[in-house]
């Protein structure tokens, strides 16, 4: 029988890993809190019609990446290849709407069948915010600040370039469009397969192909802020007003783009080179026209998603395991005392790392192993005293403390 291993594209998350994930997540909802959002979940599969329509029917998440299936009843159902739909969804299904501005954080896995790499898997996670019903510029000011803040509690925003662009309103996106398709279609015989079924279909993916060839032609291409109208233009102005004005710095980039119709005005991505070709580490932009393409009523939103396995990479945080305290019986007496003993130190808050069975020795042996800070070593002579024997194992020094009283004793090692 062959080994069993993990399916293609999926990783196990133990401990070490685990310590790093939680750190990127539990770093991230602490400093997203601090803005206002608050935590929630979407479920990690959805209807497929919540992704085929909001993601693009066209687009290479829907048409290659998405993990579809039919479910028993017949319904095609769909892991989540990103979180940004399944809020919206969320926000329609529960009649959010009536509740508005709302700011939510979320963490979780997500699924994409695409070439696994460094700092990219199968089934992924991610961590983002979305803040929904604000239509104004500072709303984009304030979800840039949020990602810098979390980059910068991570430790890792000096290795981070904030590229931003604008992608204006409707008639500035319509404008930009024909000037694009104009150019574009001067070599619709050059471009890649895919780009040429775009140029029809959704031209502004061009803009994103990996194709080198296509590369080379839209280097040229024409770009959206020359299509901006004047108040796309004065949105723009204004967010970037915002960031100065709190300090951050952004490098402006004109090919970076979004293609679906629901996003407008900004977009940003947090990049860096020290991962090698994954260089987005948190991406975003608005999307005031998602909800309203799902079935809801119009309704502005703008948020960010950032990978988690790239910020632990990144981040690459120094998270040793926490060192327990070693309980110790030496004896029949003290093997049957020391159990609720256990409980009671670990209901004060201590962990508590426990043998089940072995002399002295090897119970020591246990606790240098799993990096004891203390061994608390109790025999029938501490029994009849009513007390325990305290080993710093750092030190060697040894110290008696009260039974009835250990847990306040132990309060140094905690």
């Amino acid at each position: 029988m062959s080994k069993l291993q993990p399916i293609r594209g999926t990783h196990d998350l133990l401990p070490e890993a685990m310590r790093q994930h939680r750190h990127v997540v539990d770093t991230a909802a602490t400093v997203a809190g601090r803005y206002g959002y608050d935590a929630m979940a979407t479920p990690v599969f959805e209807a497929t019609e919540v992704f085929a329509r909001t993601l693009g029917e066209t687009s290479d998440v829907v048409t290659k990446e998405m993990y579809s299936f039919e479910s028993k009843g017949g319904d095609s159902i769909t892991l989540r290849p990103e979180n940004t739909a399944g809020v919206a969804r969320a926000v329609i299904s529960n009649g959010l709407q009536q509740s508005l501005p709302l700011r939510y954080f979320y963490a979780g896995p997500m699924f994409r069948h695409e070439r696994p790499q460094k700092g990219r898997q199968r089934q992924f996670h991610q961590i983002g915010i979305e803040l929904i019903g604000i239509a104004h510029p500072l709303g984009d000011v304030e979800t840039i600040a949020a990602g810098a803040a979390v980059l910068d509690a991570l430790g890792v925003r000096d290795r981070t370039l904030l590229e931003l662009n604008t992608l204006g309103d409707t008639e500035s996106r319509d404008a930009y469009r024909g000037r694009l398709v104009g150019y574009l279609d001067r070599f619709r015989d050059d471009l890649s397969e895919d780009s040429r079924r775009r140029l029809d279909l959704n031209p502004l993916r061009i803009l994103d192909s990996k194709s080198p060839r296509d590369r080379e032609i839209v280097a040229d291409a024409p770009v959206f802020g020359d299509s901006l109208t004047d108040g796309a233009r004065a949105w723009f102005d204004a967010v970037k007003a915002g960031l100065d004005a709190i300090g951050i710095a952004y490098t402006l980039n004109e090919r970076l783009v979004r293609g679906l119709d629901y996003y407008c005005h900004s977009a940003f991505e947090f990049t860096t080179e020290a991962l090698g070709a994954q260089g987005a580490v948190i991406a975003g932009g608005r999307y005031d026209g998602l909800i309203g393409r799902m079935g809801g009523p119009d309704t502005p939103g703008v948020g960010w998603a950032g990978g988690i396995e790239r910020l632990a990479l990144l981040a690459d945080a120094d998270l040793p395991a926490p060192r327990p305290l070693a309980l110790v019986p030496i004896g029949e007496a003290a093997e049957a005392a020391t159990l609720p003993l256990a409980e009671r130190l670990r209901a004060a808050g201590y962990r508590i790392d426990m043998a089940f069975g072995g002399n002295v020795k090897k119970r020591m042996k246990r606790a240098d192993r799993v990096r004891a800070r203390a061994a608390v070593l109790v025999g029938d002579d501490e029994l009849a005293a009513g007390a325990a024997t305290v080993r710093d194992l750092d030190s060697g020094e040894q110290s008696t403390a009260p039974l009835d009283s250990l847990a306040e004793a132990l309060a140094p090692f905690r």
